[in-house]
């Protein structure tokens, strides 16, 4: 299958922290690939910004060495290499003073929508956008765009959201998170909405539970002083799971907009239940074979913060009374995978008594990574003479083999950018939604921080700690395997 490539109007894209990391990784990369698709109209202009003081051959000298490093040879003609680091410039910028602000105005076009990519600490991100008020460069159809952490709790996303709207309107502010740029989560809200097979059957009624797993099978070495004053539960429940848990949760919403999209999620947020103690597991690595332990990762031996965590969650309306949501996510765990899992219930009368045992029953597994695709879990009966004989099967597919690898190799980073630069907001947090997840999340902690507890060890390579799968058995139920890709 070919995808069909709709070519964006000609925009001015400025990427402040254009030198770092994730501009080097995801966001320049992911340009090119939309380049080499057709997609970036010869007219755009990329213009990087940072506090190193280079000029605009020596900033295509160091992307040109970024692309190198991170896209297949057989992806980057030298051709096109060229041609797109044509599109690039560079502006030496210091974000808290005033040096070459008035260079980027003289850049930018007048007539061309600008949007605005903040790839640095959110620190910074108020004074940046106060920068661009104040020195006329920020329009009235320019889009600023801004990477998480959006705020370390409610107090501080609230004023985060405050320093962006003295100069922003919302309409213009994209909050990224780019889990919500992979294929499989936007495909939720299609196979919800868009096929009548479902959404009769996505109540209580008939869904026993759902599982959300993001596994990591990584420590967090190299990052370990950010994540100490994170953990799980700010780096992974409070956006990236909830995004999920509301994709799947949410009403349908009237229309196919951004704002029914986010009213939808935020109702979802507000409904959501108290959290009892006991249904809170919080995790550390040990040490392994082959891996220190969370301790040594980040430097302190006394720390109290989480490198797993698992929960079961109620929402609190008609559609979703009395089933439970399990969220799980966690580092140097059995293997790299990111799944949900939405588990039916049994048939309200069984003709088959005898023939059930060790059924695990319909469930609907949508796999987010790796083999991004979809699994329906159903019951036949065995082939072959011997009377009525029961069994498990799986109606499989993968993106890839369906639509095609080159679909499917898209980095979320890139549908993220085009939708920015077109204005669709649908895919991007919008600020009470922010906020709602953030007062939703801060009680938990808050509450974790006062008990002062150390979390449960768990070994490396497992899936968690025991206590998590205590946690499923108390309602008769079992997490699925991490990684198991069967069904």
């Amino acid at each position: 299958m070919v995808a069909r490539v709709i070519p964006v109007e000609p925009f001015d894209l400025v990427i402040f922290g254009a030198t770092g990391d994730l501009a080097r990784r995801k966001i320049l990369p992911g340009l090119f690939h939309r380049f080499r698709a057709g997609q970036m109209p010869a007219e755009a202009k990329i213009i990087g910004s940072a506090r190193s003081d280079m000029d605009s051959a020596e900033f295509r000298d160091l992307i040109k060495a970024a692309l190198i490093e991170f896209i297949d040879e057989a992806m980057r003609p030298d051709d096109l290499v060229t041609d797109f680091l044509d599109h690039l410039s560079y502006v030496h910028i210091d974000a808290m003073g005033e040096t070459g602000w008035s260079e980027l105005k003289k850049a930018l076009r007048p007539e061309t929508t600008r949007t605005f990519y903040l790839s640095v600490s959110p620190s910074l991100f108020g004074a940046i956008a106060e920068r661009l008020s104040l020195n006329g460069i920020a329009t009235d159809d320019s889009r600023i765009v801004v990477e998480k952490p959006f705020g370390h709790d409610l107090e501080s996303a609230k004023a985060l959201n405050k320093d962006l709207l003295k100069h922003f309107d919302e309409q213009q502010i994209y909050r990224i998170d780019h889990y919500l740029g992979k294929e499989t989560v936007q495909n939720l809200m299609a196979l919800r909405f868009a096929n009548s097979l479902f959404e009769p059957l996505w109540n209580s009624t008939h869904i026993d539970h759902v599982q959300i797993t993001v596994a990591e099978s990584i420590g967090v070495a190299g990052r370990g002083g950010y994540y100490d004053q994170s953990g799980a539960m700010r780096d992974m429940v409070q956006n990236h799971l909830m995004q999920l848990l509301c994709l799947i949760a949410m009403e349908p919403p009237s229309k196919f907009t951004p704002n029914s999209v986010r009213d939808e999620k935020v109702k979802v947020i507000e409904a959501l239940e108290p959290v009892a103690t006991g249904d809170i597991v919080r995790g550390q690595y040990r040490a392994g074979r082959d891996n220190q332990s969370y301790f040594d990762d980040v430097g302190n031996t006394d720390s109290r913060t989480e490198s797993y965590i698992a929960m079961k969650l109620s929402v609190g309306n008609w559609r979703w009374a009395g089933t439970p949501f399990y969220l799980r996510t966690g580092k140097q765990l059995r293997d790299r995978a990111s799944e949900i899992a939405v588990v039916f219930k049994d048939p309200p009368h069984n003709i088959f008594p005898n023939k059930m045992e060790g059924r695990k029953g319909n469930a609907l597994i949508i796999r987010l990574q790796p083999d991004e695709g979809i699994t329906l879990r159903t019951t036949i009966k065995e082939p072959g003479p011997g009377g009525m004989r029961l069994t498990e099967v799986a109606m499989d597919m993968s993106f890839a083999d369906a639509l095609g690898e080159n679909l499917m190799s898209q980095d979320a980073y890139e549908r993220l950018i085009m939708d920015v630069i077109r204005g669709d907001q649908t895919l991007f947090m919008r600020g009470d939604e922010v906020e709602a997840a953030w007062a939703w999340a801060d009680p938990l902690i808050a509450a974790w921080e006062e008990a002062n507890q150390r979390p449960v060890p768990y070994d490396p390579g497992s899936s968690g700690p025991e206590e998590a799968l205590m946690l499923m058995h108390q309602g008769g139920r079992r997490w699925r395997p991490i990684g198991d890709q069967a069904f």
